[in-house]
């Protein structure tokens, strides 16, 4: 395992950061540009608020962890002014989208746009100390919270009290995102909130029967029988559980890094396709037929947040399961989704594992997922094993 390490530093730093260092930024109004075809060349203008905050994120995180790279810090920069000026209304909501120069386009809408901006200036605070960048880490997140039990306010299509539903999407970014903030919240206030997004993950969403995650349940936590209700997105579900380990180191709690493990490990033996690999997108708790026309294909984030689950569980523990699936879902997405030809991966895949789009970044691929798992994955390998869970 450790010694594809170097395979996945040299892919982050020698292909996809370049690509996006080339061909993102927006020279003339500030920003980046995230649709971006095969060949790097822009197909559309439009700015993505969630999209801007991840790419200034990746490049604040790797200033700060792995090289104090001047051309990293000045992308942070470059695309958190943009956002400052821009990217949100009077309330202090952030934009789902903008204009090229700026002008708002879609509504505050969508909560992930503040998670990711959140995010965003908490990392460019740690490389760039100024208190405008901690106050909008801090405001953001305490907006996130005020929102979380109605995420899309008045933006929301359901009629109230009729199904009432959450989604799992939010506790599990909180999980990750309260880790990230900790220098901006202070330790204090982050082991005051663990408890809770813990149990939101690993026990409300979880269907025990099953030994799978949900991604709605109704707002008591109980079942709903229903296309929502029954929904499951393996890539979720794996993603977040290499969140909880991360939370379990935080923790010193190996038992909790085991169950992690464990819930990972069954979500992806249910999802996996077994007759033309890879993962599903979204299948149907009871195996009826779920309503999202594209539940066969394979996403490039499903498979990449997958290696790092894997790896986290086997530099944790041991887990000759995460050994094995790691060399076949390292073999699946490398030979799948890496472009052979041109830098960047694909990020549509049909069921067969061919190319849906050769588009390299779009309105939900950006410079994150990709980025964000290769450096994982490095970093995580060349770890010595800590095998901790085994040993307890």
């Amino acid at each position: 395992m450790k010694h594809l390490a170097t395979l996945y530093k040299k892919e982050l730093l020698e292909n996809v950061l370049p690509f996006w260092t080339s061909n993102s930024r927006d020279e003339q109004h500030g920003g980046f540009f995230t649709c971006l075809d095969r060949y790097g060349k822009v197909f559309d203008t439009d700015k993505f608020m969630w999209l801007q905050g991840r790419e200034v994120w990746m490049f604040s995180m790797l200033y700060d962890k792995v090289e104090q790279n001047p051309l990293w810090k000045d992308m942070a920069l470059h695309g958190a002014t943009f956002m400052e000026k821009y990217g949100r209304d009077e309330q202090g909501n952030w934009y789902f989208s903008t204009t090229q120069e700026g002008q708002p386009l879609i509504q505050p809408y969508n909560i992930f746009s503040d998670c990711f901006a959140a995010m965003a200036f908490g990392a460019l605070y740690k490389i760039d100390p100024k208190p405008e960048y901690h106050a909008i880490a801090k405001d953001t997140f305490e907006n996130i919270l005020r929102r979380r039990k109605n995420p899309k306010g008045h933006y929301t299509k359901n009629v109230p009290g009729t199904r009432n539903l959450k989604n799992f999407a939010l506790p599990m970014i909180l999980c990750n995102l309260s880790l990230e903030l900790e220098h901006i919240l202070g330790s204090e206030k982050v082991n005051e909130f663990i408890p809770e997004v813990l149990e939101e993950v690993m026990n409300v969403f979880y269907l025990e029967d099953k030994g799978l995650i949900l991604e709605n349940v109704l707002e008591d936590g109980s079942f709903s029988d229903s296309f929502e209700g029954r929904l499951l997105n393996p890539g979720h579900a794996i993603e977040a559980m290499w969140f909880i380990m991360d939370l379990a180191v935080r923790l010193n709690d190996m038992p909790l890094a085991g169950k992690a493990m464990e819930v990972g490990l069954r979500m992806l033996e249910h999802g996996w396709d077994h007759q033309y690999g890879g993962i599903f997108y979204f299948m149907d708790v009871h195996n009826k037929p779920p309503q999202q026309l594209e539940w066969d294909q394979k996403l490039w984030w499903v498979h990449m947040e997958t290696l790092v689950f894997l790896a986290k569980g086997w530099q944790l523990t041991g887990s000759e399961a995460c050994k094995s699936w790691f060399e076949k879902v390292h073999a699946y997405t490398w030979k799948h989704f890496k472009d052979a030809e041109h830098p960047e991966w694909f990020g549509y895949l049909n069921r067969q594992g061919e190319p849906l789009l050769q588009l390299k970044g779009g309105k939900w691929k950006g410079c994150f997922h990709v980025p964000r798992a290769l450096y994982q994955v490095w970093q995580t390998l060349e770890k010595a094993p800590a095998f901790s869970y085994l040993e307890a």
